[in-house]
């Protein structure tokens, strides 16, 4: 009698599991990607509005901030930056106004289905929105396209990551980054069978800085991250080669401010830049 109540609870249990799998594994793109709803409004005075081509035929919204100090000089250096998961472009402006202030253009972009952009997100699609934005960024006359970072937080490191691999920057800034969906996955659910074979959209950062991004790396986390908590993004650091610098911005979460624009990450990014990107090109 005890060993026939065991099995059908553990019956009970398998179904479970297996319905919740299920249930998960149709709404995985759902769980995975949060698109700020509306279209943004217009951009600020000094702000350029731009519409981007994708190689799909996608036009997609972007912001170009030029450098305070490269209004009219020769092409300077730019950072392209991909957004994390929630939110859009305008919620980015105080890091591209930093680093404007500071001697590099910047760019910001949505993705496919955030704000008012046309399509639908899946790993691929973000990646070619990422890399028509890094081309147009690179075309601009007041760009030096040598001299152009990547900078992606969360799942925008993903992208970058992806991006880097095809199209490497001059440096490469990942601000709390993950090593895989999959990673991720088993970390936020553990009670369920998350295997690559069940992912769609797997955003594979740590094989591609291990075999495939060879620039220089800052990795930046949030001392108090509960969404990829700074172990998870210390591991993923592990697995790149060098050069590569490491910065824990203590009592950080992941959607505090000091993760956006703080002064300590201001420091750290500016500092990381220079060496790598600004000063490489008085390098004759």
């Amino acid at each position: 009698m005890l060993l026939e109540l065991a099995l059908k609870a553990a019956a009970i249990v398998a179904l479970v599991v297996l319905a919740l799998t299920a249930v998960v594994y149709l709404t995985q793109r759902g769980a995975l990607y949060h698109p700020w709803p509306s279209a943004p409004d217009p951009p600020p005075p000094g702000v350029e509005a731009m519409e981007l081509v994708t190689d799909d035929g996608l036009r997609i919204g972007a912001w170009f901030v030029a450098a305070a100090a490269g209004i009219g000089a020769e092409p300077g250096p730019a950072v392209l930056i991909c957004n994390g998961n929630a939110g859009y472009r305008a919620h980015r402006l105080p890091l591209a106004h930093a680093l404007a202030e500071r001697g590099y253009h910047a760019l910001l972009f949505d993705y496919r289905g955030y704000a008012g952009n046309p399509g639908s997100p899946t790993e691929e699609g973000l990646r070619t929105d990422a890399r028509a934005a890094a081309r147009a960024l690179a075309d601009r006359p007041e760009v030096d396209p040598e001299g152009v970072a990547f900078f992606g937080e969360s799942l925008g490191a993903s992208v970058c990551g992806g991006l880097a691999s095809e199209m490497p920057p001059a440096a490469l800034v990942l601000r709390s980054p993950f090593p895989s969906v999959v990673a991720m996955g088993r970390h936020h659910y553990p009670y369920l069978p998350v295997v690559d074979a069940l992912v769609w959209d797997r955003y594979p950062l740590d094989r591609q800085l291990a075999e495939e991004v060879r620039v220089p790396l800052l990795v930046v986390v949030g001392e108090g991250d509960e969404i990829v908590p700074a172990d998870i993004s210390r591991r993923l650091f592990a697995s790149a080669v060098e050069p590569k610098r490491f910065v824990e911005v203590a009592a950080a979460h992941h959607n505090d401010e000091s993760l956006l624009d703080g002064d300590e990450l201001l420091v750290k990014v500016t500092a990381f830049l220079d060496e790598w990107v600004r000063d490489r090109r008085d390098v004759p």
